[in-house]
């Protein structure tokens, strides 16, 4: 926080509580010029306003609300850059990145330090590490099969519960995807629906990359090739322009092979089915095959774990296995 803002909230902080401070003090004090318990002149439906004081009861707990106030901006930070006595803070908001983050946690949790979140994930781990434990893994501390898992009612509670922590924001709190974003339902897997698959993917994430075609294709070498992989879903398509964008496509076989069905090894989609991870319009398959795509899965590793990895993915391959 710079000075000028660390002193603007000092300023803002201070001077509201002088403020009330003020007002207080001036309804305390008999300013009105009338006597105590003799009318003010005002009346309003009948009734007369007497010069009476206020409460002794709401003007001691109005007094003590100020030295709470004062306590408590003493011990915890508040005024700007001010850190307080007791060196509270809600997290270390330094980190730049996972590794600086788990680095500041562990050090919090070593020295005892007041960082709220990191006190939190300590409890969290000493109270739910066991029970991820004993979900995830057999008695022998093996991973538990992904089936078996699937198959464990409460295990599977606890996955979607995590997935919606975790995994929702783009795949949906159904988990059925949007524009961009996989459905995680249905049968169509990018880099392959096993359950070891899944593992991988959620361990160590993907890094999709769709090349951009429009400088080595054309606008017509475009417009032919589009027209080529919609006839392959089965779409109604300009039967010579999809002729002329099955010669152009040898240059999309490398990935989606000769017959376009895909290759879960690199992450390219199965261009023969129903299913389009950018949109299925004409203009939006154009846009893909002109400008490329690009998409990123994090990896969970490092931020949930081996066990709560485990759990989470065999949720998710209950999806679409929930019959088997």
């Amino acid at each position: 926080m710079t000075t000028f803002w660390s002193l603007w909230i000092i300023v803002i902080t201070v001077g509201t509580l002088v403020g009330c401070a003020a007002i207080l003090y001036w309804c305390v004090s008999d300013k009105m010029g009338v006597e105590e318990g003799e009318d003010m002149g005002h009346e309003y439906d009948g009734i007369r306003e007497l010069n009476n004081p206020l409460p002794k009861w709401w003007t001691y707990l109005f007094v003590g609300t100020f030295v709470f106030a004062a306590i408590y901006l003493a011990l915890y930070p508040g005024l700007g850059s001010y850190k307080g006595l007791l060196g509270w803070q809600s997290s270390d908001q330094t980190v730049r990145s996972v590794e600086e983050s788990k680095a500041s946690i562990a050090a919090a949790q070593s020295n005892k330090s007041l960082v709220q979140y990191a006190k939190e994930l300590d409890d969290a781990d000493t109270y739910f590490g066991e029970a991820f434990n004993r979900l995830a893994k057999s008695s022998d501390g093996a991973l538990r099969p992904i089936p078996e898992i699937a198959a464990d009612s409460e295990a599977i509670k606890v996955g979607q519960r995590l997935f919606l922590q975790n995994c929702s924001q783009c795949h949906g709190s159904d988990a059925r995807g949007q524009t961009g974003f996989p459905n995680l339902t249905d049968d169509a897997w990018l880099y392959g629906g096993e359950p070891q698959a899944i593992v991988t993917t959620v361990m160590q994430g993907r890094i999709g990359q769709m090349p951009a075609w429009k400088e080595a294709l054309g606008e017509d070498g475009v417009r032919e090739v589009v027209s080529y992989t919609l006839s392959l879903s089965g779409r109604k398509v300009n039967a010579r322009e999809a002729e002329a964008g099955k010669a152009r496509f040898v240059v999309c076989a490398a990935c989606h092979g000769t017959d376009g069905k895909g290759n879960p090894a690199v992450g390219a989609p199965d261009l023969t089915d129903q299913v389009w991870l950018f949109g299925d319009s004409r203009a939006a398959v154009t846009e893909t095959v002109m400008n490329g795509r690009s998409g990123v899965m994090p990896a969970w590793k490092d931020i949930l774990g081996e066990e709560k990895v485990q759990l989470v993915s065999a949720y998710v391959w209950s999806l679409s296995n929930s019959d088997k």
